[in-house]
């Protein structure tokens, strides 16, 4: 059988070029910033501090004293949790103005995962210190704030529910869904979603193995639900795959 030609784009990002006119966008663009005038966003920018990453580098340690809030600027970051069997659970991939990371200023003590830079990278930090001089300053930011960190855990606790209760194949549709609505590009009938991103990586997501994934990426394949090769997946059947994690959603 031949193999699928790629549609992969050999894009290539210098991670030293985070200009003054993108940071002031992405940041302008958070959820509790995005209601400041420019002015507002202009003095926050100034706290901010860039750091180039490079590919498979930690960012931080899961337990490690939080600190700092992060920003992506460019490139993509994945966020890994330990579990009590000792396998490491993927919970989530970053890219362009996502942001991670915990402060003190909300009780966050320690980071609750790793964060490991899946490609070279330019990100953003503001140190607790610094933020709360934002809090000083803009006070309604905090309710922002706490909005965010609400949505936040309910999304985590949305993907837990998924790996305690759904089987192998909706655990894997969803995570493709989710990774087509944060990264999917539209081409032609489908959703291209294009990243250094493995089989692996994609059982990390989803509590399962390498080899089951395998199978049943094979099987969504035969069935027209997707086209898949290296660092690539195209999704094919969208609501297909919804409906098949409906099932679970039911049950």
């Amino acid at each position: 059988m031949p193999r699928p030609k790629s549609p992969l784009r050999l894009d290539w990002v210098d991670p030293e070029v985070c200009s003054l006119e993108y940071r002031l966008k992405i940041i302008g663009r958070l959820p509790f910033f995005k209601h400041l005038p420019a002015e507002a966003i202009s003095k926050i920018n100034a706290l901010f501090h860039d750091r180039d990453v490079s590919t498979d580098e930690r960012i931080y340690f899961e337990g490690d004293e939080a600190g700092h809030l992060y920003l992506v600027a460019m490139g993509k970051v994945k966020l890994v949790r330990n579990t009590a069997s000792g396998h490491d659970v993927l919970l989530d991939i970053l890219h362009g103005e996502d942001y991670f990371g915990s402060l003190s200023t909300f009780g966050g003590r320690v980071y609750t995962e790793t964060a490991v830079a899946q490609t070279d990278c330019c990100i953003l930090q503001i140190s607790s210190a610094d933020f709360e001089n934002i809090l000083s300053d803009y006070p309604d930011v905090t309710r922002k704030v706490l909005e965010a960190v609400s949505k936040r855990l309910t999304e985590s606790q949305e993907v837990v529910k998924q790996l305690s209760a759904y089987t192998v194949e909706q655990r894997i549709a969803s995570a493709l869904l989710r990774l087509a609505g944060k990264l999917g590009e539209a081409r032609g009938r489908g959703v291209l979603i294009q990243l250094p991103f493995s089989r692996q990586d994609l059982a990390a997501m989803t509590g399962s193995t390498t080899e089951t994934v395998s199978r049943v990426m094979s099987r969504f394949a035969e069935d027209g639900l997707v086209k898949s090769g290296r660092k690539w997946v195209t999704i094919m059947d969208t609501q297909r795959l919804e409906e098949l994690v409906k099932k679970g959603a039911v049950n």
